[in-house]
């Protein structure tokens, strides 16, 4: 019962989100909560939402000070001179516009967080998108697709889970698959060709000049992805304003700030980072790049959890880049309605994770479709795990898939003479699908900045991620990696 009630229970949260019936956080708290109650463990709520919220805190303060060190970082200008070479690249190129969003999002994923990597490609890439009329759901299904080739990186995550869950060495399992995960980003790079290549047919080409003149689009708020404020700002390449106080916010915290200019003339700045914009500091660019280096080693080096080390980082960037009180609050403004947003979407995915794995829910569903693999396939259980490693790490987080369920698969590939390390292997393939799943805070950052619905996203992204996943499955099968 707990089974059929646990795949019920993501059915309708997915047919509520993409059918626009419900936004997903409160699809995220209700959901949830209705099937508690109608497992007969409505007592237990405030125990499993407890326990949830807890352990996706430390992820949401990541994601609270990881989006106000990146924004203060764009705000400065440190990302100015990869963003102009992306831009000059493209021109007003639709195809070149999305193999340079692949590129881009590819780039930034060495840093192994997913959130940064939506917020630079996102406030490059947007003011492009807008003026052009390009979809913005190729935006993101791009940007989330190239990242989740790249999450497979060992200070990513996943790799880092397999190989604690198999007790294995990382390296073991990460360096024999970087040819079958370089074909899943060619796969991604093609993907963004053949997409570019169909905007180029729907928009025709255009000189940049042309591009110019053209009228952007009005700005619309999506159901379920915030309104205006910090996003808009990022979203638009921090292109900043003069802010009530001369501080400089940005386009869209003008609007609580006291400024005046919409969204749309903020659109008039077509090459995604304003020159000009108050908040820049030139003469500590190689500070920033050097505080920026020194963090992701130490992420990448686990000095210190993650978290702390972006809070660190957050105060130090904001305490050089602006030592005067009222700017520091600016900047903070400029930032709070994103941090709101995404915050308040992960503790809403607290309640979703915390029901789903404290009814036994997940247990079951994963014993269930472990079962119901044959024996006769056990000699190729390292496919057998591949395939299955798409949907179960949509539909449930990386730590349930990696510590619940791949000992359980491993078990039953040794016992047909397949060895752990093929199977941690193979369990990476879903990654590329993973990224855009509902219970993946890192993706609300995405659809939130390019104020696109996540139905929206998750119709027109699943198939090519899937796509790109078996990609990755098939090259590791072939050069017998697998």
């Amino acid at each position: 019962m707990l089974t059929i009630l646990g795949f019920a229970m993501i059915a309708t949260f997915l047919v509520l989100i993409m059918t626009k019936k419900m936004s997903p956080i409160a699809a995220l708290v209700l959901i949830p909560a209705l099937f508690c109650v109608a497992v007969g463990q409505g007592a237990q709520l405030g125990d499993y939402v407890i326990e949830g919220v807890g352990n996706l805190a430390p992820t949401a303060a990541m994601l609270m000070f990881a989006i106000v060190y990146f924004g203060v970082m764009i705000d400065v200008g440190l990302f100015d001179p990869i963003v102009r070479g992306i831009l000059k690249f493209c021109q007003a190129d639709p195809m070149r516009i999305v193999v340079g969003t692949a590129v881009l999002a590819a780039i930034v994923s060495l840093d192994g967080d997913g959130s940064t990597t939506f917020m630079i490609t996102v406030s490059a890439m947007y003011p492009l998108y807008k003026r052009l009329k390009m979809s913005l759901v190729v935006m993101t299904g791009v940007a989330a697709t190239a990242n989740g080739v790249m999450n497979t990186l060992p200070w990513g995550g996943p790799t880092a889970r397999a190989a604690t869950a198999l007790k294995l060495d990382a390296s073991e399992i990460f360096v024999p698959m970087i040819p079958a995960l370089a074909m899943g980003l060619l796969a991604v790079f093609v993907l963004a060709y053949v997409l570019g290549i169909r905007e180029r047919k729907r928009l025709g080409m255009l000189t940049l000049d042309e591009a110019l003149a053209r009228e952007p689009e009005p700005e619309t708020v999506s159901a379920g992805t915030g309104g205006t404020g910090g996003k808009d700002r990022l979203r638009k390449g921090a292109a900043a304003s003069a802010s009530a106080g001369g501080t400089g916010t940005g386009s869209g915290a003008s609007a609580s700030a006291g400024g005046t200019e919409t969204a749309d003339e903020d659109d008039d700045a077509f090459q995604g980072l304003d020159p000009n914009r108050p908040t820049l500091r030139p003469k500590l660019y190689w500070f920033n790049a050097g505080l920026t280096a020194a963090l992701l080693t130490a992420m990448i080096m686990e000095l210190l959890p993650i978290p702390v080390l972006f809070l660190l980082g957050a105060a130090l960037a904001l305490t050089v880049n602006f030592p005067h009180m009222p700017d520091q609050r600016a900047r903070i403004a400029a930032h709070a309605d994103n941090v709101l947003n995404v915050s308040g979407m992960v503790f809403a995915a607290a309640v979703f994770t915390g029901v789903l794995t404290g009814t036994g829910m997940v247990e079951h569903m994963a014993d269930w479709v472990v079962g119901t693999v044959p024996d006769a396939m056990g000699p190729h259980m390292a496919i057998v795990t591949g395939l299955l490693s798409l949907p179960l790490t949509y539909f449930m987080s990386n730590d349930g898939f990696y510590f619940g369920v791949l000992p359980v698969l491993a078990e039953a590939g040794a016992a047909h003479g397949v060895s752990p390390v093929e199977i941690a292997r193979a369990s990476l393939a879903g990654q590329a699908l993973h990224m855009s799943s509902p219970l993946v805070p890192a993706v609300y950052v995405l659809v939130g900045m390019a104020k696109v619905e996540f139905g929206d996203h998750t119709r027109f992204t699943v198939k090519w991620a899937v796509l790109t996943s078996l990609v990755v499955l098939a090259a590791g099968i072939l050069f017998g990696i697998m």
